[in-house]
């Protein structure tokens, strides 16, 4: 279980170990409290064995830190980010993922997702600082299928490879376009494939300030 929380705010963490997770693609740090409870959270890059680590308002905003939005310094890479005060972190966990606090105005923050869009996020929802780890994740290679096997992926065919009877792609002469093959495929409420799916009227979309892809 990953604390995405740091619910222990004041109290120093010392980084034991940074260990593999099958179950995500960065790696996890091992923090282990004066008590001696110990808790997982997502390994930032360049944090190490024997690191001291802190949440909390008086945090000083160093990698690995956990602090309110309000309490960052602009321009810093930042990483799992709460949408929500107290609701845990939801935004840039994977590896090699990091959003960009821009600025702080009243009670909300301007921060630039990884995806490029720009977000208004209350400035009390807490974010750790830095960027996930395992950034070289992205070029990795299976090098074999069953490495992909291991992961519990099964082999795939393409459609167009099929018959009619199988498939809404099948059929055609070779790579056929017009008869069998590729024409455009809906879903079963009539949809086109790849049709944007999000609503328009979605509470949310009010703290957008810019989308990822602004029109030009």
């Amino acid at each position: 279980m990953i604390d995405f929380k740091r619910r222990r705010h004041g109290d120093v963490a010392t980084v034991v170990a940074i260990e593999y997770d099958p179950n995500r693609s960065a790696r996890i740090a091992l923090l282990q409290y004066a008590d001696g409870e110990k808790t997982y959270i997502l390994a930032p890059g360049k944090l190490g064995v024997g690191d001291k680590l802190q949440s909390g308002e008086n945090a000083p905003p160093k990698i690995g830190n956990c602090l309110p939005l309000d309490r960052i310094p602009p321009t810093t890479s930042i990483h799992c980010v709460e949408l929500t005060p107290g609701r845990g972190a939801k935004i840039a966990r994977s590896a090699g993922q990091a959003a960009i606090l821009t600025n702080t105005d009243g009670e909300y923050a301007l921060v630039r997702l990884p995806s490029g869009e720009s977000r208004r996020i209350n400035a009390r929802c807490y974010a750790t600082i830095g960027v996930v780890g395992n950034a070289e994740h992205m070029n990795e290679s299976s090098a074999k299928a069953g490495r992909t096997r291991w992961l519990g992926v099964r082999p795939t065919v393409r459609g167009m490879a099929m018959n009619p009877v199988d498939h809404p792609n099948g059929g055609g002469e070779g790579k056929s376009k017009s008869g069998g093959g590729r024409q455009h495929l809906k879903s079963p409420w009539g949809h086109p494939k790849g049709l944007k799916t999000r609503k328009r009227s979605k509470p949310g979309s009010r703290f957008i300030v810019e989308r990822r892809t602004a029109k030009k």
